[in-house]
């Protein structure tokens, strides 16, 4: 015997195609879930206090320079003058508009006034610092006095010092130094 063929109906071929098409057009109408995206934007603030001040770098060994009088013979006599000379290394800078002051200690020799003394003996020969280079009495620098200290360029300031020593015509031969402590305020 053979298999009964079955033939599907006109309007049956088509419910099937219908169905089919049907799940379709639901598959592709369904509502997709929808994700919710949320962006929030806010500020914050960036802010710097700069207060007034300085800063000084002296570079290796702490010397902010040297006030050198030159080499002289034991004969001569009269007043001898230099001016300071900045440790290479210096830097010197304060905030614009800041004052800025300076005092100078006696040293390790004062008496009356500052000395040098010779390395290795007790001959002192005096000397005595200026904020001008007049060295003008009223420029004189006194011990611990404060004087200011002028500038135009806040990142590049000059310390303006400037001595005069008294030579005696009766100096033992030798090297006379001392060491000053110099105080900048602001």
């Amino acid at each position: 015997m053979q298999p009964e063929k079955k033939r599907l109906s006109p309007t049956g071929d088509r419910s099937l195609l219908h169905a089919i098409f049907g799940l379709l057009a639901c598959a592709v109408s369904l509502p997709q879930q929808a994700v919710a995206v949320t962006v929030t934007s806010t500020s914050f603030t960036v802010g710097a206090t700069v207060t007034p001040g300085c800063s000084v770098v002296s570079g290796s060994g702490g010397q902010l320079g040297t006030l050198n009088f030159g080499t002289h013979t034991g004969a001569e006599s009269g007043r001898v003058t230099t001016s300071f000379v900045p440790n290479a290394s210096l830097s010197l800078a304060c905030t614009p508009g800041v004052s800025l002051s300076m005092s100078i200690n006696g040293g390790l020799n004062y008496t009356s006034v500052r000395n040098m003394q010779r390395n290795g003996g007790t001959e002192r020969v005096p000397y005595r610092l200026y904020s001008s280079s007049s060295l003008a009495a009223n420029s004189e620098i006194g011990v611990n006095q404060t004087v200011s200290v002028a500038y135009t360029d806040s990142n590049n300031i000059a310390l303006s010092l400037f001595g005069a020593a008294q030579l005696t015509a009766l100096s033992t031969a030798g090297t006379y130094t001392d060491q000053l402590t110099v105080t900048l305020s602001w």
